[in-house]
């Protein structure tokens, strides 16, 4: 089981020095990666949480700290896929994955905010089909000469994008629906659990995504299968990944038992810390406290 931290990204304490803080010290205890999460808009009045309504972009944030990182890997979880062209999106990934030294892993999501959406001039519908041809498009853009593509949703004349990263990143998929999973399975280098997942049932959706990869001729064993466990320590200790630092710890080996290979702490989602009216020293001294208690090793 490898084990990851959330950089701070959402709310008053997502500063660039609390993220440097936080990534530094992730390296420092051995982490294995640090993650950021996308939101493009808030709408006025929508019931979503604070955790959502202010949030930097994950692609700068991971930019930022792979220049002030050696080792910790750095991981995205998601971007929405339709917001931007699939030419724009390659070429700023090869560049992070460059100028991080090829650390950089990609989590992919359909989008589920009508508002952005609209904001970004893209219609909801055939999101599916869209994002196999977008997958598609990227891997083609990071490996071959010359791409030449024309499709249900994108078009390209023959064109070269250079320079191509020193490898292609590993695309990880979001999504819960059984069509989702299957999509991940059938095309993607993993699957990446959302922030409102049951992780008493995760072993169920892993199974999904394994059969649909056996079903294209894939080795469902080289699949990575990364758990966001929105971790709170005062929580209810019922639900997985919340309570006494010691419970959340026997969590994780259990969800190594359920066919989880990387669990990641994402502190974004606690209401009192992911707020942008939440102290920030306090956000960023409970923050310290779980990432010392929740380190690699710790027992």
């Amino acid at each position: 089981m490898k084990i990851g931290f959330a950089v701070p990204v959402s709310g008053s304490w997502a500063t660039p020095e609390n993220m440097k803080r936080i990534a530094r010290r992730a390296e420092e205890l051995g982490y294995h990666e640090v993650w950021a999460f996308q939101r493009l808009l808030y709408p006025v009045g929508n019931p979503m949480g604070p955790m959502y309504r202010s949030v930097r972009d994950p692609v700068v944030a991971l930019s930022y700290l792979a220049g002030v990182t050696d080792r910790v890997r750095l991981g995205v979880a998601v971007l929405n896929l339709p917001f931007v062209s699939p030419a724009l999106m390659a070429k700023q990934l090869a560049t992070l994955q460059d100028v991080s030294g090829g650390r950089l892993d990609v989590g992919l999501g359909l989008g589920w905010l009508p508002e952005e959406f609209r904001a970004s001039g893209v219609p909801m519908e055939r999101r599916g089909r869209r994002a196999e041809e977008y997958v598609e498009l990227l891997r083609r853009l990071w490996t071959d000469d010359v791409v030449e593509h024309r499709g249900e949703f994108y078009e390209l004349p023959p064109v070269h994008q250079d320079p191509k990263p020193v490898s292609a990143p590993p695309i990880l998929m979001g999504g819960t629906a059984p069509v989702a999973l299957r999509r991940a399975g059938r095309i993607a280098d993993g699957w990446i659990s959302p922030s409102r997942a049951d992780l008493a049932t995760i072993d169920e959706q892993i199974t999904i995504v394994k059969d649909a990869a056996r079903e294209a001729g894939r080795d469902p064993a080289t699949l990575r299968f990364v758990c966001r466990g929105v971790t709170r320590a005062q929580a209810d200790d019922t639900a997985l990944l919340t309570g006494a630092y010691e419970k959340i710890r026997a969590d994780v080996a259990a969800l190594g038992e359920k066919g989880v290979t990387e669990v990641f702490h994402d502190l974004n989602f606690d209401p009192e810390i992911g707020n942008p009216d939440a102290d920030p020293a306090e956000s960023m001294r409970r923050a310290e406290e779980a990432l010392d208690a929740l380190a690699p090793g710790r027992s």
